[in-house]
Formats: structure tokens, C-alpha cells, sequence
């Protein structure tokens, strides 16, 4: 256990080295300490004079109380890294091109309280995402370059990284992946499993990172949630399910049922940020007994404990479901679904 908690330690403390960045019109590398955001833009810390990129170059550091590297003084301030380096995490959000992964992170860091507004990635109202630092990302409304921030949700810290979809730039995906913890691979709830999902979930096993599903875009006409579950598991041979079925598709999407829970989240607001918690549907109940059974058989498959409790015919509540599903998810022995749809901001609320 000492090892793992060292272990752990170490690779918290150099997660976030030897990325590439731009700082004074030249490609340099530079080690930037675990706590830091590798990459922000001027409009989160409040300037006004330029639309492109903001990097810090983080000249000293001191060690937390648990050896985290954090940055001094006001630079500290900005990265509000915790002093534990247990409570850092690097997650990275990979997918096909246009699957809705820059949408998915702006959604995320507005959620999280990071930035005070939501922009369009093609950049229509002349802003542009957050993550999109590059003119050219914003005209053609695609990720060319990975980009990183940071955001904090109740004592956690978690380090995000945008990575492109498109073939030509897979090399940003595999420097990624080296130092993250977990990642979510985004799937359009329509195209479902295309030629770069596969590509990234290859280059996911191969750096042994434990990783989420998030099927997008369910507002879109010919969504098909279902039909993406059985491709995960049969073009990628992943061990996934669904924790999540949808309220509605297409026009009709309202929210999502969660299954561990039996609870129904529908979303209102211009921007999705009132949540309503409710009883399932009357007319859902019986499909949402009947999942919820197939998610834990599914779980129970690789947890011992759960399949303990499962055999021995006990009710499984949220609470041991919710921690069965956290310990086959990072032994990367089973993939969890959630499902939504960023751009109409459902389903990305915490």
C-alpha cells in the first residue's frame, strides 16, 4: 500500500512535464509542476489585451505535504492546487473528430464555476470555446493542438486535457495519455464507434488508462444510445454498460434516468444549470428495473464483492453499486456510460 500511495505521489508530481507549448513564437519544452494548468487563456485570469494564448512559466516551486510540486506565492493562487497531490487527478477527454469533445469541456468547466460563460466552438458570437486557442480551431471548429486547464470540484483538483479528434494529430492524443490518471472517450449518440474511437482506445490500453464513456449528442435525429453500448463492447471489446438511460431522444430529450439512483435529472435554464432531481417516470419504471438488473450482473462479472452480495441475493443499494462500479472501473475491467447532450447542456452537470 506505502507503494502505491508513493507511486501515486510520483506521478501526480510529474504528470503535467514535458508538454509542448508556444511562449515567445518559438516551440520550447518545459516541466510544468502537477497543480499547475498546463495551458489557460488571458479571459479566465481577466485580461483583456490578447485573444490567444496565456502561458505561465512557472519558475519556482515548493512541495506540498504530501510532495505535490505546487507554484509559489500568486502563481499558487492561480493554479488552486491542494496540498495533497492525492487529491490531484489528470483526466483527458479524447474522441472521433466532431464528436463533441471541446463542447463537453467548455460545459464542464462552466459546471465547475471556472469560467463565467458558454461559448460555441466555431465561434460564431467571436470568442470560441475556451479550449480553442488557435484561430484556425475556431474558423474550422476543430481541435488541432491538445489544450490543458484545470478546474476544482468540492476538494478535488483535476487537470483537463482537450485532445484533437481528427487522424492527422493522433500524436497530441498519445503525449496525452502518458500522464493521465482517467479519461473519457466521448462517442456521437448517432455515428456511435467511428475509426478515431477505436484508434484512442487502443492507444488507451496501451497506456493502461482507466476511462468513462459519455454518449453524446442525443438530441440529434437518429440517436441511438443502445446501439452504441453493444459497439463498445463488440468492436472494441470493452466491458461496458450503461449506468444511465436517457429521458427521450432526438427533440424529445429531456434528462437522464440515473440507474444506480432510480432517480430522473431533467435540465431547465437557459444554460442547464437548474437541475431537477425527480422520481423516475411512471411509464419508465419497469426499463429502468430492468437495466439497473443488467448493470449489476454486468459489474458483478468482475467484482467479487458485488457478485458476493448479488449470489447471495441482497438488495444492492446506490451506495455498494456506486463503489463496485469504482473499483472495476480503475482496474480498467469495466467501462461506465453516462449519456447527454453537451451542446443542449444535458447530461454534464455534476
Amino acid at each position: 500500500a506505502s507503494k502505491t500511495r508513493r507511486a501515486r505521489r510520483f506521478l501526480a508530481s510529474v504528470a503535467a512535464s514535458v508538454v509542448k507549448c508556444q511562449l515567445h513564437g518559438s516551440r520550447i519544452l518545459t516541466n510544468i509542476p502537477a497543480g499547475a494548468s498546463l495551458r489557460r487563456r488571458n479571459s479566465y485570469l481577466g485580461s483583456s489585451e490578447h485573444r490567444d494564448m496565456a502561458w505561465r512559466v512557472l519558475a519556482t516551486v515548493s512541495r506540498g505535504s504530501a510532495g505535490a510540486r505546487t507554484p509559489q506565492g500568486a502563481l499558487r493562487a492561480l493554479s488552486a492546487a491542494p496540498a495533497s497531490a492525492d487529491l490531484t487527478r489528470n483526466i483527458g477527454i479524447s474522441a472521433h473528430i466532431d464528436s463533441g469533445k471541446t463542447t463537453l469541456t467548455e460545459r464542464i468547466l462552466y459546471y465547475t464555476g471556472r469560467i463565467n460563460n458558454i461559448h460555441d466552438v466555431r465561434g460564431k458570437d467571436g470568442v470560441g470555446a475556451k479550449m480553442d486557442s488557435m484561430d484556425l480551431e475556431r474558423e474550422k471548429g476543430i481541435t488541432i493542438q491538445s489544450a490543458a486547464t484545470h478546474c476544482s470540484w468540492n476538494e478535488n483538483h483535476i487537470n483537463i486535457i482537450d485532445t484533437p479528434g481528427h487522424v492527422d494529430f493522433t500524436i497530441e492524443v498519445e503525449r496525452a495519455l502518458r500522464v493521465l490518471d482517467g479519461g473519457v472517450l466521448v462517442l456521437c449518440g448517432v455515428s456511435g464507434v467511428q475509426s478515431q474511437s477505436l484508434t484512442v482506445d487502443r492507444q488507451m490500453k496501451r497506456y493502461d488508462v482507466p476511462r468513462v464513456a459519455f454518449v453524446n449528442k442525443l438530441d440529434r435525429a437518429g440517436a441511438n444510445p443502445d446501439k452504441v453500448v453493444d459497439q463498445l463492447r463488440e468492436q472494441m471489446a470493452l466491458h461496458a454498460c450503461a449506468v444511465q438511460m436517457p429521458i427521450g431522444l432526438s427533440e424529445n430529450h429531456e434528462g437522464v434516468v440515473d440507474l444506480v439512483k432510480r432517480v430522473a435529472y431533467t435540465f431547465k435554464g437557459v444554460k442547464g444549470e437548474e437541475v431537477e432531481e425527480t422520481d423516475v417516470p411512471a411509464s419508465l419504471v419497469d426499463e429502468v428495473e430492468e437495466r439497473r438488473n443488467t448493470l449489476i450482473e454486468a459489474v458483478a462479472d468482475v467484482d467479487d464483492a458485488l457478485a458476493e452480495l448479488y449470489l447471495e441475493g441482497d438488495e444492492i443499494d446506490a451506495s455498494v453499486l456506486t463503489d463496485a462500479i469504482g473499483r472495476a472501473t480503475k482496474a480498467r475491467e469495466f467501462v461506465p456510460v453516462f449519456m447527454g447532450s453537451a451542446f443542449k447542456n444535458k447530461g454534464v452537470q455534476p
